[in-house]
């Protein structure tokens, strides 16, 4: 736990939807007047698109071994570090990954795949945001949640996930659908060892549960809509919930176990707004009778 500035980690693999909560915890700043530090996952990994596909070209048998997943392909000593500071201090370095929906960067000469300098985190901020891969992450080595005040888990189900990143990949970044499954297969074992176990950790999970048939996700198709789903939000203390005011709040929400709460899919930024909101309020309440 971070001693004098909070930090809230959102984590979830690639396509599940983490941006969306990310911009759900934005409107939420905006109105509470929090000034907070938004630092993306991406910008630890290691390698630039370029020098990971040389990567493979040198030496194949790596391509199912060093994907974005994994510990070594990214500098996780560094995003430990990045939390340790801010924890004690309000600073730190970041920098950003350019993806090629980051249209400003791009005409501004970036190119898609590479990095930003590293450079000072804006001062006065009255709090650190992670969104990325690793904000749960628990290795040997590493020990990233033990960091974090506020974890927060995305993992739609998993056929549900895939379809996302299909469609995401293929219309925004420019992919064919054949890479897009190459690139989640070639995944699948470092899927399971580092970003599956961070969902144990996380105090608040988000799990978008389709209503419509998403049997094979490797046929393109469309994403099924907030309508055609409902999310499942786990606690990890049920104590801390006021359950029935979240029931009265929430239309059409249900409890399926005393720690899930279960929402229409319509309904999933209101419901993080009405849960997330005071947790935020209470970690900033915290900080300043420190």
């Amino acid at each position: 736990m971070s001693r004098e500035y909070p930090i809230i980690a959102v984590t979830g693999s690639s396509g599940a939807g983490t941006t969306t909560v990310k911009r759900t915890f934005e409107r939420m700043f905006a109105r509470e007047d929090v000034h907070a530090a938004f630092v993306d996952g991406d910008a630890f990994h290691r390698y630039t698109r370029e020098e990971l596909a040389r990567i493979f070209r040198e030496e194949p048998e790596r391509k199912n071994q060093l994907s974005h997943f994994a510990v070594e392909a990214n500098l996780l000593d560094r995003l430990e570090a990045l939390f340790l500071e801010y924890g004690e201090h309000g600073t730190g370095t970041y920098r950003h990954y350019i993806h090629a929906e980051d249209k400003q960067m791009i005409e501004a000469g970036r190119q898609v795949g590479t990095f930003t300098e590293w450079q000072p985190l804006p001062c006065g901020t009255d709090l650190l945001f992670y969104e990325g891969l690793h904000g749960g992450l628990v290795t040997a080595e590493h020990d990233i949640a033990r960091h974090v005040d506020l974890l927060v888990g995305v993992a739609p189900t998993m056929n549900l996930e895939w379809i996302q990143k299909i469609d995401r990949d293929i219309k925004l970044r420019g992919y064919s659908q054949e890479a897009v499954i190459d690139t989640i297969l070639g995944r699948m074992n470092d899927y399971v060892r580092y970003i599956q176990p961070q969902f144990s950790r996380t105090h608040i999970n988000f799990q978008r549960v389709p209503t419509v048939d998403t049997s094979n996700p490797f046929e393109v198709q469309d994403i099924p809509n907030d309508a055609e789903s409902f999310v499942v939000i786990r606690f990890r203390d049920p104590s801390t919930v006021d359950f029935p005011w979240l029931l009265a709040m929430i239309q059409d929400s249900f409890m399926s176990r005393p720690h899930t709460l279960v929402v229409p899919g319509a309904r999933m930024s209101l419901a993080i707004e009405l849960i997330l909101a005071p947790l935020v309020r209470h970690l900033l309440a915290q900080r300043r009778f420190r």
